[in-house]
């Protein structure tokens, strides 16, 4: 027997494979239950008792030798050591496309861009928040519709556990941690219990902006805003400031641009009013500066913030919310030339 095992420790040495294929099969001839080692483990109990220490010891060395030489050999195959020309016959002869980037994408890193050129840098913070990030430390009342089951998604079954409704949770994150002067953005998905539409969905993108620092005005906040519209819709681009409400800020106002469209003049887009909505934004409101540990009687601040989607509409035109998840590649290819 101990001739037999030396004879095949000679062979497994000198063992040699080009493919995948072929490592598999020397595996399979040498250490499968039916392998040539098996065979000789098998044969094992027909060693004299005299010899079965020796020659067991020699089967173990046997069996390891077998194991670490088809692994190199596999090792080898994969990393590309091999000798073999790495050709896949059964890829397609057409050329590969180069792919292009999501619509959503190209939008968010535009508005990173104009931002940054007014010095705003970029913030981000967790899906999965706390209900004090989220409401409490912006001012939201414990009773607020926002709270409700119907707009947010609970984990855990605890209140106190959730899916973000807005990136907002970053500013009040960004706010308790460092010292003014702040002048972030923050982009991120945020999730709300919605029904599902052409106009609606359970998860979307937002871009909010905030700037705190002394004597900061709502003059500031407007020359923000003015430059933001024409930097992303061109530079004929009017805006105007509507009242509003909201509970992180205050006075608050939602932001229209004069409809690119039609330039003002009214068409089905604009709903022919010549006005499209597009963010919401106000002055943070004291309340809000105190709850994270500023000062409200030294510094102020403004926050602004808006949909990705939203403005991808505007820009592209997409008539249905869904098309930016669905992934269909038909309809990103449309946005090639976009880059």
């Amino acid at each position: 027997m101990l001739e037999k095992i030396n004879e095949l420790k000679s062979a497994i040495e000198s063992l040699s494979a080009k493919s995948k294929d072929e490592v598999e099969a020397l595996r399979i001839k040498y250490l499968s239950k039916k392998g040539e080692v098996s065979a000789l483990f098998n044969d094992f109990r027909n060693v004299p008792n005299e010899q079965k220490r020796e020659i067991g010891q020699k089967l173990n060395e046997l069996k390891n030798l077998a194991t670490e030489k088809i692994n190199s050999l596999r090792e080898a195959v994969e990393s590309g050591d091999s000798d073999e020309t790495a050709i896949d016959l059964s890829r397609t002869a057409s050329p590969i496309e180069l792919g292009t980037r999501h619509p959503i994408s190209l939008i968010r890193n535009e508005i990173i861009s104009i931002f940054s050129r007014l010095g705003f840098s970029i913030a981000e913070g967790p899906e999965i928040e706390d209900d004090w990030h989220v409401f409490s430390a912006l001012n939201f009342a414990a009773d607020h519709p926002a709270r409700d089951m119907q707009d947010t998604f609970f984990i855990q079954r605890s209140p106190d556990v959730l899916l973000r409704t807005h990136t907002s949770s970053v500013q009040s994150r960004v706010m308790t941690t460092t010292e003014p002067p702040i002048r972030i953005i923050c982009p991120g998905r945020v999730y709300r219990n919605e029904a599902i539409s052409a106009r609606a969905h359970c998860f979307f993108h937002q871009i909010e902006a905030l700037y705190i620092d002394k004597n900061v005005s709502f003059a500031d906040l407007k020359q923000t805003l003015l430059y933001f519209a024409r930097e992303m819709f061109g530079a004929d681009t009017q805006i105007r400031l509507r009242p509003s409400y909201f509970p992180f800020t205050e006075p608050s106002a939602e932001m229209d641009i004069s409809c690119h469209l039609c330039g003002g003049k009214g068409c089905g887009f604009c709903k022919h009013t010549g006005w499209v909505e597009i963010l919401g934004c106000g002055m943070v409101d004291p309340n809000v500066l105190e709850a994270c540990g500023i000062d409200s009687k030294v510094y102020s601040g403004f926050a602004l913030g808006m949909g990705v989607e939203r403005i991808t509409n505007l820009k592209y035109r997409v008539k249905d919310l869904r098309m930016f998840s669905e992934n269909d590649v038909r309809f990103l290819d449309e946005f090639t030339s976009a880059h």
